[in-house]
């Protein structure tokens, strides 16, 4: 981005529309980038003066002519080449002394001396300087060798040659002009792409569904062809309080959209007080040079991050799933924060985190929980937002938080779901299971049953015999009561038990009237009980 005293914005016809930089500025952005190079060794305030003679100079025809007089606000071009450029120049203090330290002992001579005339001046310099062991010349060069202006210009290494300089400088000037904005409207022909990047970043956002169906969105995305879906994101002056921080991130998002392949942005665009209008598309000369990993912004201490890294902790039979599919919402779309998926059986439960918003923002998040149908969602609300009866009102479960999201509340409402499913499952098995197999997990036969090992607790298994948490027929039993006897080395007491597929030795060891004296960590020798 740029300060926005560098923004170059066209307001014909009631628009807004960036004044990007073109194919007739590379002998100016080269200029200004062989003025910084040229300038390595000596002070900002001679590369200063010479980057303003840049803006007095009338602009170059590349066709060769005689030049033309610069726009109003040319000189803007200039600045802004060089405010990005100023990212890979490095400036030091060059003195011989600290400056600091020099002034004092400048300033104690002068006392000393009762500096009237030029004469006494330079006196006193003399007898500071003799004090520092320097001349007086290398000690008036210290004085104020640390204000900006006389700062040594020690390296100046750009990223970028003419072309991506003008490149990044289009990026920037659009990014700029977005951080005004109220609300921003994408198509974009990665659509997907689009919303992980807006969620990552921590926009606030909704999707509106502008197509008749689904299958004409999955052919225009299939032909690079803009989404027939819309994402309208919320801009950092139509919250409560704008931030910058918010701002940045919000003019970060034109990284991602800019990337795809076909995409069309408006915006509309507080313009000190009167809405103006700002269209882009893929026709205009944005692109992404060197385009920055949005990952690195992904949840930085937020809410959504927060409860991500410490759910994973948990011992659930849950997985939870980030930016899982939309959630049609009468005309538009919604997308989850989260989905709680259980590993039996593919039931989801959809998990939404409601807390920075503006009002009219919850309001919309209230309709749009309203016309959801046939989906259990639990949303975690912020308790400053005072919705949690609306929500729970919609027949949503609403758990309050205040700065984090408590995993107990989540795992409770997460259990009363497993219970129901538990109940549902078990009621669908018969009375009596008969497993092929000689021995086998109750995991094993609960997976293939696509329920919990919960759901068996009644079902009978009248051929096996539940040892530990494995099934085994008794002729199984029989047959290792024989094979294995005291004194036999636990090794191979394993190795007959991997025979029959049983991998929980203890417990059939346990069953069988054995013991293990451990022999260290590695191994031991079965003994009786």
């Amino acid at each position: 981005m740029l300060t926005k005293d560098l923004l170059r914005v066209s307001r014909a016809g009631g628009g807004y529309h960036p004044r990007f930089a073109g194919r007739e500025h590379r002998p100016l952005a080269a200029r200004v980038i062989g003025t910084y190079q040229g300038h390595v060794g000596h002070p900002r305030g001679e590369l200063d003066d010479a980057l303003a003679d840049l803006e007095r100079e009338p602009a170059r025809d590349p066709a060769g002519g005689t030049g033309r007089d610069p726009a109003p606000d040319e000189f803007k071009l200039v600045r802004g080449f060089a405010a990005l450029l100023e990212r890979d120049a490095t400036f030091e203090t060059d003195a011989a002394v600290d400056p600091e330290r020099a002034r004092r002992a400048a300033f104690e001579a002068a006392e000393a001396v009762g500096v009237v005339s030029e004469d006494e001046r330079a006196m006193a310099l003399v007898r500071a300087g003799e004090s520092l062991g320097l001349s007086a010349d290398e000690l008036e060069r210290s004085l104020y060798a640390d204000l900006d202006e006389r700062r040594v210009l020690t390296e100046a290494d750009p990223r970028w040659d003419p072309d991506e300089l003008i490149d990044q400088y289009n990026l920037s000037l659009a990014q700029t002009a977005l951080f005004d904005a109220t609300e921003l409207r994408v198509r974009s022909s990665d659509p997907k792409g689009l919303v992980s990047a807006i969620k990552r970043l921590r926009l606030m956002y909704e999707i509106r569904r502008t197509g008749e169906d689904r299958a004409a969105e999955d052919a225009a995305e299939g032909e690079g062809i803009v989404s027939t879906r819309e994402v309208v994101v919320t801009g950092p002056t139509h919250l409560f309080r704008a931030t910058r921080r918010y701002g940045t991130r919000f003019a970060r998002l034109l990284r991602t959209v800019a990337g795809a392949e076909a995409w069309r942005l408006e915006a509309a665009i507080d313009d000190r007080g009167t809405e103006r209008s700002l269209e882009l598309c893929h026709d205009d000369p944005i692109r992404v040079p060197d385009a920055e990993p949005i990952a690195g912004v992904s949840f930085d201490s937020g809410v959504e991050a927060d409860f991500a890294a410490r759910f994973s902790a948990l011992d659930l039979e849950w997985n939870l799933v980030r930016e899982p599919e939309p959630l049609a919402t009468g005309t538009r779309v919604m997308i989850p924060d989260f989905a709680f998926e259980y590993e039996h059986g593919g039931f989801r439960v959809y998990f939404e985190i409601m807390g920075f918003w503006t009002p009219e923002y919850v309001e919309k998040k209230l309709r749009q929980l309203e016309e959801l149908e046939d989906v259990e969602l639990v949303v975690a609300v912020d308790e400053s937002l005072g919705a949690g009866e609306e929500i729970a009102a919609r027949d949503f479960r609403a758990i309050p938080y205040s700065g984090t999201v408590r995993l107990k509340d989540v795992a409770d409402v997460l259990r009363e779901y497993e219970r129901q499913l538990v109940a549902e499952s078990a009621a669908s098995l018969p009375e009596e299971l008969v497993p092929d197999e000689e021995a086998i997990s109750l995991e094993d036969v609960a997976d293939r049953r696509g329920v919990s090992v919960d759901a068996l607790a009644d079902v009978a298994f009248p051929e096996h015999e539940l040892v530990g948490r494995t099934l085994v027929r008794p002729s199984v039993l029989e047959a290792l009561a024989d094979e294995i006897e005291a004194g036999t080395d636990l090794a191979d007491a394993e190795r007959a038990l991997e025979v029959y597929g049983i991998a929980d030795a203890s417990a059939v060891l346990s069953r069988l009237g054995y013991r293990v004296e451990w022999d260290g960590l590695a191994g031991g020798t079965i003994l009786e009980r």
